[in-house]
Order: structure tokens, then sequence, then C-alpha cells
């Protein structure tokens, strides 16, 4: 099987939520060689393998500009499913 190097993929965890009540979900992008997860709704990269600071700036900006869509994804996780199949 062929993995896609060099294409930037991306994926979006179900809705969390803290001891506060506060939601959020994880959003992690990859190409096959480097990596890095931000939080929604933050739009911050919390850990970085191997992007430029520029690009971590350009990660945090998508998730700015295409949170709602984000969140939408987020919310359509039924993490449930998977142990039903």
């Amino acid at each position: 099987m062929k993995e896609n190097h060099g294409e930037l993929n991306m994926s979006v965890s179900a809705v969390c939520q803290n001891d506060k009540g506060q939601k959020y979900a994880f959003v992690t992008f990859s190409d096959g060689f480097r990596d890095a997860e931000g939080r929604i709704p933050e739009c911050k990269i919390l850990n970085n393998n191997g992007f430029a600071a520029i690009e971590v700036n350009e990660l945090e900006k998508y998730m700015r500009e295409h949170l709602s869509d984000l969140k939408k994804m987020a919310a359509g996780i039924d993490i449930f499913s998977a142990f039903t199949k």
C-alpha cells in the first residue's frame, strides 16, 4: 500500500469535555513526515513534530478560518459506534 507522503492530511477528534464543562476537540495534521496536533476552539497547535514556525502559524490560521466546520466535524463523530460493530 502506497502512502501519500507530502500530502497534508487532517483528522478531527470527537468532542471532549473538561471538568469545568468546557468542550474542545483535537485537530491533527500530518504529511507522512511531520505531524502537529491542535485544539479547538482555541485554534492553537499544542504539539509539533517537524513543521516550521511559519507553517504552524498557517495551521492555526486554517483552524480559525474553518472553526465552524471543524466543530461540526467533531460533533458528528460518534465514538461509541466503533464498539457496536
